[in-house]
């Protein structure tokens, strides 16, 4: 199940990551039957699938098909994220939506669309599973109870980027400018994300009990049990819930919330059905472990960490995809859409790289957390043979494979022989803790000097350095592709005139003006070199006027004109600088100031002038 929050999450860096192209691989009428005929190819497959397994069940071995099973649903799950790429990347399909202004103002709510569609393709193979699923684990839960359980239980993980992409809509489609200034700086992202992060952390427990239709347990032994060992604990909570997952037909529990006011405890009635009242207790106590060992605000931490990193490493994807020339080369020679095929690119390491992260590092921790939490029954019982005998039962009741693990948890068997050691050893609990102490820190080192190295990227000056490399870079390979857009070379001007190479600039500014000679930027930045170059070789007061009066002819702007008047103020023609910023001055409606300044000192020259 925690493998659908994985796949949600590559799904929405699927669709985000993804840039329209201006035109679509196909016309309309193609993409619709397209659409529809790999959707009718997907069912087909996937129905096969499972099918075959289910004619098996009768002469098989259970554990055998039950491996086959699991695989087949991580398959068929994966080709459902391959078919929602193949729609946004291959049929274009968001770009047929880019005329609708509605979803244009805001954009959350074509992504909802998306992630619908995503949702569509995994019922199909919730749907098709559904059979051999009641066989393997000798539920009556019924098909739609099945689909709606995987569905409810994965979804309140888009919960947070609903929020914070909702709201950040809303922001930027409500007329006031200084939060829309705010969210558009790197800081104002950072302290908006943080926010919502911990905002919702902290209160999403309450929406997504709800959502998932918990109810309260009834008063009477076990929830007298539980509450006597929260008390023993000193476990403070909101409430004691069923938890409907699969119709209750689970031997499992959780907890989650951060503050006791929105904290809640998770059981199945299958839990309580099936379990010894000692067994119930161990069960509870590991859950409690989770709490009071800190590991709900660990994972909180690790979610932060995966921003920092992603933060910090952005630049150097971007770097690393521009700088590489196979990449390039591919990219150049694909024939297909140049920002499709670059987004794509930008997808895939994306993808791997969160691919990695949690699947390795933060499950590293959720596998030693849960062993921790295990161990934690020692705290409050002298004994794990219940919670060894309720691992059993799960064992044999779940159709899983006894020795199977995943990237979250140990396998059950790993888990009981670890608790078995500490039966007859309890240093194996201060080892433990050791080692998950020693693995915190080795991370939070990693993720400070991955700060580090992202702050320096961002705004340091080596960030700066590989900024204007990047965009020297982007801009010297499209002159390359089309050596004949003007644009491009007063582009490549401004760029070294940032870095204050004045030859560089001169030539760029002119090639540009050989091949456009009435393109006013070029004209007016090349004036304004020659009237206030620094170096004084580079200065040419005349030829700065002849550039300044060529691009006042051409375009009446504010910033034109001040550069017509510093060309005269650099001749000495003192009155006809006034006069030019006093229209430069009239024209122009924001930073007023700068050119106050500028008519004042050529005010003041042209009274000292003899």
């Amino acid at each position: 199940m925690f493998g659908n929050f994985i796949y949600f999450i590559i799904v929405l860096l699927i669709y985000s990551t993804y840039q329209p192209s201006e035109e679509t691989n196909f016309a309309s009428i193609e993409t619709f039957f397209l659409f529809i005929g790999l959707i009718v190819i997907f069912t087909w497959i996937t129905w096969v699938q499972f099918h075959r397994i289910e004619k098996r069940l009768s002469r098989g071995s259970f554990a055998q098909l039950s491996h086959k099973f699991s695989s087949t649903v991580t398959r068929q799950s994966i080709m459902a994220i391959v078919l929602f790429s193949i729609d946004i990347y291959g049929l274009n399909l968001s770009s047929f939506l880019t005329d609708i202004h509605f979803l244009s103002i805001i954009p959350t709510f074509q992504a909802l669309l998306f992630l619908g569609l995503f949702i569509c393709y995994l019922a199909i193979v919730w749907a098709c599973a559904h059979g051999t699923y009641k066989i393997l684990s000798a539920s009556d839960v019924s098909r739609s109870s099945y689909i709606i359980s995987q569905i409810s239980f994965s979804v309140p993980v888009l919960l947070p980027w609903l929020l914070l992409s909702g709201v950040a809509d809303i922001i930027n489609a409500l007329p006031f400018e200084l939060p829309k200034r705010f969210l558009s700086t790197t800081e104002g992202q950072m302290a908006y994300f943080l926010v919502f992060l911990f905002a919702i952390a902290i209160a999403g427990p309450a929406a997504i009990q709800k959502f998932w239709r918990c109810k309260p347990l009834e008063t009477g032994y076990y929830r007298k049990r539980i509450e006597n060992l929260c008390r023993k604990a000193g476990l403070e909570y909101a409430e004691i819930l069923y938890w409907p997952i699969f119709g209750g037909r689970m031997i499992t529990a959780g907890v989650m919330g951060l503050v006791k006011k929105f904290r809640y405890i998770l059981i199945t009635s299958d839990l309580l059905r099936f379990l010894e009242p000692e067994e119930v207790d161990a069960v509870i106590a590991h859950e409690i472990g989770h709490i009071k060992k800190k590991h709900l605000i660990f994972y909180l931490v690790f979610f932060v960490g995966y921003m920092l990193i992603s933060f910090a490493t952005f630049d150097l994807l971007v770097y690393f995809i521009i700088f590489t020339e196979p990449i390039y080369r591919f990219i150049s020679h694909t024939g297909l859409d140049q920002t499709t095929v670059t987004s794509s690119i930008f997808s895939f390491i994306i993808i791997i790289f969160f691919l990695i992260y949690f699947r390795f590092i933060f499950g590293y921790f959720m596998r030693n957390f849960e062993r921790q939490a295990d161990t934690y029954v020692y705290t409050l019982f002298d004994s794990s043979l219940p919670l060894i005998s309720c691992f059993q039962k799960i064992a044999a009741t779940s159709g899983e494979p006894y020795d199977k693990p995943n990237w979250h948890h140990f396998s059950i068997k790993k888990r009981i022989e670890f608790l078995k050691k500490c039966e007859t050893d309890r240093t194996w609990i201060t080892r433990h803790d050791n080692k998950i102490k020693k693995s915190i820190a080795v991370y939070l080192v990693g993720i400070l000097l991955i700060g580090a190295i992202g702050y320096n990227l961002n705004f340091g000056e080596t960030g700066k350095m590989l900024n204007k490399h990047f965009f020297e870079n982007i801009i010297q390979r499209e002159i390359d592709r089309t050596p004949d857009n003007p644009n491009l070379y007063s582009t490549l001007g401004d760029l070294y005139f940032s870095e204050k190479k004045y030859a560089e600039t001169i030539n760029a500014y002119e090639q540009s003006l050989a091949i456009k000679p009435d393109n006013p930027h070029a004209l007016n930045n090349l004036a304004w070199l020659h009237a206030t170059c620094e170096v004084q070789k580079f200065r040419d007061p005349q030829k700065a006027l002849y550039l300044a009066e060529k691009a006042a002819g051409l375009e009446n702007s504010p910033y034109i004109l001040d550069t017509l008047a510093e060309s005269y103020f650099a001749n000495d023609r003192f009155e006809e600088a006034v006069e030019s910023e006093i229209k430069a001055l009239e024209l122009t409606v924001k930073n007023r100031s700068y050119y106050e300044k500028q008519l004042k000192r050529f005010m003041e020259a042209a009274k000292k002038a003899p």
